[in-house]
């Protein structure tokens, strides 16, 4: 569900210059169509959307479900559609730009917890210049054993290669296992 103005039906975000990426964090009641009531001021005012994240098994302070909607637009536009959600009655808890474009998945296979988990993720924010969105820890047998991770990371538009490069290396480093998301696709 993206909707771009007339103006900028034609403009190339990597081109124009004049698009940026902003994340824009929500609270919604549980109720059916409060989502889609989030997303229209959005579409309506020429945002583009690039990802919602709904965290409905996950309840805010307030009883209320969080949301986090990345989207993008013109820097003269972002403070109409945060003031366009507002007048639509959408709880808005955090508004911002957000460096980042692209948002990739990882696996990481082997002796986490032994290798420090932590030092790990450290490590791919600082050389591999990505953000941990989201890491989800499966060790079935103990934390003793192998386990895997799977990291959502946020990163530069077009940096896909030098980000798993980096990534590739820090596992050899740790002897981890690396899967990574599969590429391209286009015939």
């Amino acid at each position: 569900m993206t909707a771009v103005s007339d103006e900028s039906a034609g403009e190339d975000a990597e081109t124009d210059g004049g698009v940026r990426a902003y994340t824009v964090r929500l609270e919604l009641v549980d109720e059916p169509g409060e989502l889609l009531r989030a997303l229209e001021p959005i579409a309506n005012s020429g945002g583009n959307l690039l990802s919602i994240h709904h965290e409905r098994g996950n309840i805010t302070p307030r009883g209320h479900i969080p949301v986090e909607v990345d989207l993008e637009c013109p820097p003269d536009r972002f403070d109409g559609i945060v003031d366009a959600l507002r007048d639509a009655g959408v709880n808005v808890i955090q508004a911002g730009a957000e460096q980042y474009g692209e948002e990739i998945n990882v696996v990481l296979v082997g002796d986490l917890v032994d290798t420090d988990l932590s030092n790990t993720l450290s490590r791919i924010e600082d050389e591999a210049d990505a953000v941990v969105r989201d890491l989800s820890l499966a060790a079935p047998d103990g934390t003793a054993a192998v386990s895997s991770a799977r990291a959502r990371l946020a990163i530069d538009s077009g940096r896909t290669e030098a980000v798993l490069a980096a990534i590739r290396s820090i596992g050899s480093d740790k002897e981890l296992t690396v899967v990574e998301p599969l590429l391209g696709g286009e015939a």
